[in-house]
């Protein structure tokens, strides 16, 4: 099979582990008989720097004659730290987004095993934690109509939704549950938000249409203390925009770190893969941050194209690298020893 990838490396750590995603990639190619062709683009800071734009129409139409994208990270301090900045790195992401159509964002939530004691949350309790949350990712209050008064004293955003955006959204995670242990989370504020209510009222009618998925709903404020408390409980929990991104940020420590946790946007014709992690600009040129997420992220790419034996090689491959006790500094216990991220990169890429 050829393959066609589109690669975003973008800022921060982002080169780095991309580079150990591919790394990866290229072994299961070989190893499967496939041939993948990359192309790659400019994003975020890096993007800025160089043409001003953070997300360039270059960049735009590789990734929409790509199979699928793979994306490292964005974000650089120089924007962070400056308030007054008219362009920053993550309107490219954001922007991506919209114009791609990636309408949904699967982050899975795994404790691997070997990693169980590595979580601040205690054993027995995140122990067997495999859940999934849907995000919506291209509406709600990140694109509503914002801005301050004339007098600069008052500031406002707006959360807008309509019926179809929620419901492409549902279908995702009731088809996604179906497939799993058909259990679906709605997660909503339905008791203060009139857009809250609007999910609510559209997931219980889109629910008949799954009667072989159970349906149970909860306020994000009660869903980010049962995370915590009873993480096993969850299967697939779907939510809106910054609802969703809250909780899965809460939900990345469950697995003992951020370098573990994967994620996929979804369209209806196009698909990006990128680690849940941001830059960690910290660590950039190190060669310390940890490459799983984005190995992982690699795997749920080959699963989106049908390549279910290459995407289950890559997970073998990593639960191998983390019985041998073969992890970066993030997932060290003490007087254990730590690796690199090619090093780590080179051992995965050993195990396929």
């Amino acid at each position: 099979m050829d393959i066609n990838i589109a690669l975003l490396p973008g800022d921060g750590i982002g080169p780095e582990i991309i580079a150990e995603a591919t790394k990866v990639l290229d072994r299961t190619a070989a190893k499967f008989g496939h041939r993948i062709r990359y192309t790659e683009a400019l994003v975020g800071a890096a993007a800025i720097d160089a043409t001003g734009n953070p997300y360039p129409d270059t960049t735009h139409c590789i990734c929409r004659e790509a199979d699928a994208v793979l994306f490292g990270a964005i974000g650089d301090p120089k924007y962070d730290n400056n308030p007054k900045a008219k362009v920053r790195p993550e309107q490219g992401l954001l922007r991506m987004r919209k114009a791609l159509g990636l309408f949904a964002n699967l982050r899975p939530v795994t404790v691997y095993e070997p990693l169980v004691d590595r979580s601040p949350l205690k054993a027995d309790v995140v122990r067997g934690t495999d859940f999934i949350c849907v995000r919506e990712l291209t509406s709600g209050i990140y694109f509503g109509r914002q801005g301050r008064d004339r007098h600069d004293t008052r500031a406002y955003d707006t959360c807008t939704y309509t019926i179809d955006e929620i419901e492409q959204v549902l279908r995702v995670a009731f088809r996604l549950a179906g497939t799993r242990r058909r259990h679906l989370t709605v997660v909503d504020k339905a008791n203060v938000l009139e857009t809250s209510r609007m999910w609510r009222e559209t997931a219980q009618r889109t629910a008949c249409e799954y009667p072989d998925v159970t349906v149970d709903f909860m306020f994000v404020d009660n869903a980010a203390m049962q995370i915590i408390r009873r993480p096993t409980d969850f299967d697939v929990i779907v939510t809106e925009n910054m609802f969703g991104d809250i909780l899965t940020d809460e939900a990345s420590v469950i697995s003992g770190s951020l370098g573990m946790l994967s994620s996929a946007s979804i369209g209806a014709k196009c698909a990006l893969f990128e680690p849940v992690h941001g830059s960690y600009p910290q660590a950039a040129g190190k060669d310390i941050a940890n490459p799983m997420a984005a190995v992982l992220s690699a795997a749920l790419l080959l699963e989106h194209l049908g390549l279910g034996a290459e995407g289950r090689a890559v997970r073998k491959a990593i639960d191998r690298t983390l019985a041998a006790g073969v992890v970066t500094e993030d997932l060290t216990a003490p007087g254990q020893r730590s690796y690199r991220t090619s090093a780590v990169g080179d051992f995965i890429a050993a195990q396929i």
